[in-house]
């Protein structure tokens, strides 16, 4: 398929470093929950851009939003102002305010990666000299760069850089007694995400959240809350942690916030991002003009839509109904963030034929498909998909 997927283009080579190995479609259209390829052939999108496009594909009020700030202007640099940020950033305040209770700052960034820099150097910041270690899980995916691939927590990812970063340390996921034990003095902050997305959609087991709140409060460590990709309404709620009653102390952000605009965000409670001094931290297209008119819509939609309450609806019809597929013997997650573990089959071929039959999911683990479909999935398109997904394992 990567032959014909450049071939089609006039190339005899892939143009792009390998690093996400062959493209598998080449897709050109996209609207609400629909794929187009360049044939024209119609996918049902249950991945989301591995769980962007949260309010649909070319949804029309993004776009004219986007459109609107295209034409007006796009970047200035931080050493100016500019309107779209501001709104942005009081938006993504107030959200996490109304959650939390505790008023915060945001930094902006181009990436969720970039936002869990933002908050391992704010941790450490907030620490000082000798409490810099950043706790995480196994099985956790915090990014690439070489900060956030040090705290994620796949040793296999690690190996062919090593040396990696120094001060990261991790544990056993869900297990309390080994986090007290690695939790001390010198810990600056415990990076954890509430489901484990890349790790196969982990639900953190009951009292977790609570009991990382109550470690770190006990040794004056930072509670950052990685909503990367559970963030924004995915989980049912507007962040994971909510479902778990903890207060976290910094928050990261970034996929559904642009729905495919690329951006990110790290919002810390006021006491923690107050450490952060003019020179401490940046970014050239921090809070930049055409990405944050894109994250005021999509906060303003998701608002309207009241995304929660939706994704929380459709969500439940959902894992409902791919509990009864034949070849299923797991659904776990939480909203539209879930995985279907899948009895004797390779997850991978099931993904190739769920493509070729116009489904897109994810094999998030040899054994797991993952699904992450848009809040604004309709009923019929949920049936379409199971019926597909049916049809495959049968």
């Amino acid at each position: 398929m990567t032959t014909d997927v450049y071939a089609g283009l006039g190339l005899d080579h892939s143009p792009f470093m390998e690093v996400f190995g062959p493209p598998q479609r080449l897709f050109v259209r996209g609207r609400g929950t629909e794929l187009f390829d360049g044939d024209g052939k119609r996918y049902l999108d249950f991945l989301c851009g591995l769980a962007v496009t949260s309010l649909g594909h070319a949804n029309p009020v993004i776009a004219e939003a986007i459109s609107k700030q295209a034409g007006e202007l796009l970047h200035v640099s931080n050493f100016f102002a500019n309107p779209p940020a501001i709104r942005a950033a009081v938006a993504v305040d107030d959200l996490l305010a109304e959650v939390t209770g505790k008023p915060g700052r945001v930094f902006f960034t181009n990436s969720g990666a970039e936002a869990n820099e933002c908050a391992i150097k704010l941790a450490r910041k907030y620490g000082g000299r000798g409490r810099h270690t950043v706790v995480s899980a196994f099985g956790s995916f915090h990014g690439r760069t070489l900060a956030t691939l040090a705290a994620t927590g796949q040793p296999a990812k690690h190996e062919p850089f090593q040396p990696m970063p120094e001060g990261f340390r991790h544990v056993a996921w869900g297990d309390v007694d080994a986090l007290k034990m690695a939790v001390d003095g010198t810990v600056a902050a415990v990076l954890i995400e509430p489901v484990q997305g890349e790790g196969g959609v982990n639900v953190a087991p009951p009292g977790y959240l609570q009991a990382i709140r109550e470690i770190c409060d006990e040794v004056g460590a930072l509670m950052i809350v990685d909503e990367i990709q559970t963030g924004l309404g995915r989980t049912g709620a507007w962040f994971g942690f909510e479902h778990d009653g903890v207060v976290p102390d910094v928050v990261t952000l970034a996929k559904a916030l642009g729905n495919g605009m690329p951006v990110g965000a790290c919002w810390a409670r006021d006491e923690v991002a107050s450490v952060f001094e003019a020179g401490d931290h940046g970014s050239t297209y921090s809070a930049t003009a055409i990405a944050t008119a894109a994250v005021g819509a999509v906060l303003a939609e998701m608002r309207r839509l009241d995304a929660p309450a939706l994704v929380a609806k459709q969500g439940e019809r959902f894992a409902a109904v791919l509990r009864s597929v034949p070849g299923v013997t797991e659904v776990r997650g939480r909203g539209l963030l879930l995985a279907a573990e899948l009895a004797d089959r390779d997850a991978k071929a099931v993904y190739a034929e769920l493509l070729d039959r116009g489904l897109v999911a994810n094999p998030v683990t040899p054994t797991a498909l993952r699904f992450a479909p848009p809040y604004t999935v309709t009923d019929d398109e949920i049936d379409e998909a199971i019926a597909i997904l049916t049809e495959v394992l049968s």
